[in-house]
This record gives C-alpha cells, structure tokens and sequence, in this order.
C-alpha cells in the first residue's frame, strides 16, 4: 500500500476539572470540587501525593496555628487583605474539624501550633488523599503537566508528556520555588506567565540567615530560648521576634530568624541588621542589678566565670570581645564603663546580615503569581476563564507557625468549592 502513514494525536476526553499538583493546596482543591459534584483528575509528576508534606515541621506537620481568622490575617507578611474572603470561609478552627472529622486526631502545642497526635506528616497526607478518594477524585502520577491549553481566553484542557486532556476548570497548584527536590520547580510561574500573568519576583522565605564575618563560627551549634530579635532597616526598627533561634555554621537559624527572613526579603539587605536581646526579661536597671550582685559574689574570679551565671559559656568569650574587657580579667578590677558596656552588648547584640540561605533550604517562597490577577474568593485568573491559582503559586506567604500550610488549605477550598456541577 502507498501514500503517508497518518499518525493521529491522543485526544482523550476525561473529567472536567484539572488539579495540578497534588499537594496541600491541590488535594483540598480537588476534594472540594469532586465534592460539589465535580469529576476532578489530579496530575502530579511525582509518585505519590504530598511530597513536601511529608518533610514539614521536621516530619511532623505543624497543618495550622489555632487561632481567629483575624488573628491569622496579622501574621501574612505579604497581602493579607487577600486572604480575607479565604480565611474567613476555611478557617483554622475548620481546618482542623475537616482533618478531625477524616479521622486524623490532632493537638495542640505550646505557641497555639497545630499537630497530627501520631506526629507523623505521612498521616496528613492519608487524610487528604482519603478526602479525595472518597469523593471520586482521580490520581495521575509521574504524569507532568508541560502546557494549559487556551482558546478564546478560556481553559481548553492540559497537554502532559503523556498525551492531551479536555477540562473546562484547570487548578494550579504546583507550589513554588522551595525545596526543588519535592517537585517544587517553579513550573506554576511558568503557566501563568505564558497566559499573560504577572510573576512577583519569587524570593526565599522562611530560610536561614548569611551573616557578615566570622565570629559566629566559634557558636555553631548554640541555641538560644526566649530571646528577642528585633530588625532594623537602617536606622529603623521595623519588627520584633520573640522567642528561640539556633547559630550555625553560615550564621543563624531557628523560628524567629525564619520569620525575619520572610519580612526582609525583598528589602535591601545590605540595610539590615539583627539585634539580640540576650535578656530580655530583664530591664537594663535589673540587668545591672544582676550583674552588681554576681559582680560582687565573684569578686575575686576572672569575669569569664562570673558570666556563666547569666550566660550560655559559648557566648561569653564574644560578649566580652565586644564590651573590650579581657575574659580573664579579674571582677573587682572592671571598671564602671567596662560594665556599662558589658549591659550594653547584652540588651544590643548586633548582627549584620549578609543574605538569605538558597531556595534548596527555604521552607516557603515569596513572590509568585500577582494576586490583583486572581479574584480572592474564588482564586480565579481574571484573564483566563476556568484557569485557578491556589497556595504557594500565588504572592502569598507568612510567618513560621502553621500559618503557610493554612493559606494552602484555604486557597485550595476557595478555587474547589468556586466549581459548581
């Protein structure tokens, strides 16, 4: 027989809601619309949901922090008015009912932080899968979604390295930049982009801290608690954190210092700086208080020693550095000035930042996908009708606590719960 061999094109014909990404944002999204009556297919290019689930609050899964929708709204660092319709609609409070009534028991920790009672991410994971499975959602795995189709400005379906799909609701849920190894590689910027969106420039959030020098080398390792961590741009004060931060090798980590990342930036960080105090619990008249009583009950020893009452040992030798007192000095011989400056340095000690840790460490991204183009109470493209932004995509982003993974649950149920049978 002559002539060319027609090679013909897979057109499959499947549900009518795309989920891509099947992650925090993306399971809720596609129970929510499977259960509106919806035939929801989820695409997800790794082999199994929630990847990135599975590696939050160091395996555990801190899945939100118990508090009002208001309290909530002043701990987004970045459009929090956004969120206003979202949070309202799936609060915290039901959050935590929706994994409760699915079976998933949960506690409550010191700071109002939420957690699976097994302490186990995995069983997050379960329970929104269940939630999905239950409602007839589909899973596609290792299947990478590589283009949403468009004609006349409204969703047409999806194209995967598979073959070409026909939805009428496409819901983006592929997270950002953070952590690339779970799946998290931009690929939501890139969609949204190509169909004419606006891309805030992603930074790293809820990362650690580059310092200046080398000083804090000699730290590696120190946990400090109950400290507080105030920013400065310039010569202004702009925030203050409370609570328990780590020294490492490149210079600083731990809870305040992941939610001081997030707030600077997208500033200039050769205008920033941390300052620490040490103590403060204690005033700078009953701090010098402490120090005369320890002064004069040490009288005799070198001021080293004297400190270990009030300080952790690692630090003493860097205090002392920066009030230029000798470590070996004897008490009885510091002079009034010395000890003013010992006060000093303790309630003020500074620390330069040079820059943020890579995005392989950061635990959330800033930036992303321009919210004055989405509508907050269905997270709908103003541009394109039936395409849908939820979670870490978007220029969304808060402070450590729970707070990013509420954002995900509460973008997602808005973009699902939107799409009626």
């Amino acid at each position: 027989m002559g002539g060319k061999i027609v090679h013909a094109v897979r057109f499959l014909i499947m549900s009518n809601v795309a989920v891509i990404g099947a992650g925090a944002a993306g399971l809720v999204a596609a129970y929510a619309a499977a259960r509106n009556g919806n035939k929801v297919t989820v695409f997800e290019k790794n082999e199994k949901c929630g990847k990135k689930i599975y590696i939050t609050g160091k395996g555990r899964c801190n899945v939100t922090h118990a508090c009002t929708p208001d309290e909530f709204l002043t701990n987004i660092v970045n459009n929090s008015k956004f969120m206003t319709g979202a949070i309202y609609a799936f609060s915290p409070d039901a959050t935590m009912k929706f994994f409760e009534d699915g079976g998933l028991k949960l506690k409550v920790e010191r700071g109002e932080r939420v957690f699976p009672v097994s302490d186990k991410a995995s069983d997050v994971t379960r329970c929104l899968e269940n939630y999905c499975l239950n409602e007839g959602a589909l899973f596609k795995f290792c299947e990478e979604v590589k283009n949403i189709n468009v004609l006349s400005s409204t969703v047409s379906g999806i194209t995967t390295q598979k073959g070409r799909y026909f939805f009428d609701k496409v819901i983006v849920c592929t997270g950002g930049l953070s952590y690339p190894a779970t799946g998290s590689t931009g690929d939501g910027y890139v969609f949204a982009e190509n169909l004419g969106h606006n891309i805030i420039t992603p930074k790293q959030a809820l990362c650690g801290i580059n310092l200046k020098g080398a000083w804090f080398k000699s730290l590696q390792g120190l946990s400090l608690k109950n400290v507080r961590l105030t920013v400065y741009n310039g010569d202004k004060s702009i925030k203050e954190f409370f609570g328990e931060m780590l020294f490492t090798h490149y210079g600083v980590s731990g809870p305040i210092v992941l939610s001081a990342s997030s707030l600077i930036n997208r500033l200039d960080l050769n205008n920033i700086k941390f300052t620490l105090d040490l103590k403060p619990a204690l005033s700078y008249e009953q701090l010098d208080r402490r120090i005369l009583r320890d002064f004069e009950e040490y009288k005799n020893k070198s001021v080293s020693n004297c400190l270990k009452q009030l300080l952790p040992s690692a630090l003493i030798a860097e205090v002392l550095k920066r009030s230029n007192i000798m470590q070996d000095k004897k008490v009885n011989s510091v002079t009034k000035t010395e000890k003013q400056s010992l006060l000093t340095v303790i309630k003020n000690f500074d620390m330069l930042v040079l820059s943020l840790r890579g995005f392989d460490e950061a635990i959330v991204t800033s930036g992303g996908v321009d919210i004055k183009e989405i509508n907050p109470k269905t997270m709908e493209s103003k541009f394109i009708k039936g395409l849908f932004m939820c979670g870490e995509v978007l220029d969304l982003d808060a402070f450590t606590g729970g707070y990013n993974l509420q954002i995900a649950f509460s973008t997602g149920f808005a973009a699902g719960n939107s799409i009626k049978e």
